[in-house]
């Protein structure tokens, strides 16, 4: 039996969206095997997976789950793929085994090696041999396939097939002792290739988190999604917020990153009163009221006209023009989020030379 098994890593937008009947949730670990015909010497068409390839993916899923890490301690989502290229015996174990080396190759911290392998039993009358390893034969004419995955230190899956009526404790016992000999075996070879989780690889994502305060979540966002778009596409970076204000960004570049995160920051600073902030003069507003000034990304003020000169001005337009770098002082602000600015308290502020 052989399986190539391949392990893809990918962001929170990358998880699996399950829509079950207690509700929508999320699956941050996939695993997906694959039998092709051409494993067991047969040809046929190549379609979408059946039963068996679904159960066996499962188990091999829940073997390796036992060991993954906390999304807290790794916040990637982990996409395990199984290729079955050659099936005499129990290719849900191989891929337990190769999921296990996958994973740890591509730099997931699993807490421990998992390996996994299938007994058999030939039972006649009140005599019985359980056999370690099983070959397809063996499969096919014993009278049991009983698959055991897990640690040095324990089971983590289970999964048996029998063709009798029962089998007793004493047959389980002695199969679960000869599993627990192979698997140890296998973990020994396992470990000689693979012996701790490897570094990321370069071309994996790197994640960057930072939390802001659930009430600027809107800003981040911008209106119809403008500002988040424009992050995205600008530093190449895709950003998943979460609704308490966890923001996670994903790059392969960490230039891309560290300017998103900037910009986040930016947009999201709390605008201090009494600060002198450097704005650009966005719109001259009607009727001479004044100018809005933004101080800061998605962040924009009032600039009255009483507060752009130190004397009485009849005319904004005279003094401001749309584009304009100012300074500006902030007043104050509301609780509705508006803030009041003055170009004549930061000239006032501004040292004299």
């Amino acid at each position: 039996t052989q399986a190539m098994v391949s392990t893809t890593l990918g962001t929170k937008q990358d998880e699996q969206i399950i829509d079950a009947l207690a509700g929508e949730y999320t699956d941050r670990f996939m695993l997906h095997y694959n039998f092709p015909p051409y494993s067991t010497g047969e040809t046929g068409r190549m379609g979408p997976p059946k039963r068996r390839e679904i159960g066996h993916g499962r188990l091999a899923k829940r073997a390796l789950i036992a060991v993954l890490p906390k999304q807290e301690d790794f916040s990637y989502s982990m996409r395990v793929v199984s290729e079955i290229t050659e099936s005499n015996g129990s290719s849900s174990m191989a891929s337990v085994c190769g999921g296990c080396l996958s994973l740890m190759n591509a730099g997931v911290p699993l807490s421990a090696h998992v390996a996994g392998i299938a007994m058999g039993l030939i039972l006649e009358d009140n005599r019985f041999a359980v056999l370690t390893d099983i070959l397809g034969d063996e499969d096919h004419l014993g009278d049991m396939d009983f698959k055991v995955a897990g640690t040095e230190n324990g089971v983590t899956a289970l999964q048996m097939d029998i063709k009798i009526q029962g089998i007793t404790k004493e047959i389980m016992q002695v199969a679960l002792d000869q599993a627990k000999e192979g698997r140890l075996h296998i973990l020994g070879i396992m470990k000689s290739a693979i012996d701790a989780p490897q570094e990321l690889s370069t071309h994996a994502p790197r994640l960057y988190t930072l939390r802001i305060n659930p009430d600027k979540i809107r800003d981040v966002i911008g209106k119809g999604g403008s500002v988040i778009r424009a992050l995205t596409e600008e530093t190449g970076t895709s950003i998943d917020i979460a609704e308490d204000g966890l923001i996670t960004i994903a790059s392969v570049s960490a230039e891309g990153a560290e300017e998103a995160k900037r910009r986040i920051e930016e947009i999201t600073a709390e605008v201090e009163i009494g600060k002198i902030y450097e704005g650009t003069v966005v719109k001259i507003l009607d009727k001479n009221v004044g100018a809005i000034v933004q101080i800061m990304p998605g962040r924009d003020g009032l600039v009255h006209i009483s507060q752009i000169a130190n004397e009485r001005i009849a005319n904004v337009a005279d003094h401001l023009q749309e584009g304009q770098q100012v300074r500006v002082k902030v007043l104050e602000t509301d609780e509705r989020g508006r803030i009041r600015l003055s170009i004549k308290a930061a000239l006032a502020d501004a040292p004299q030379a």
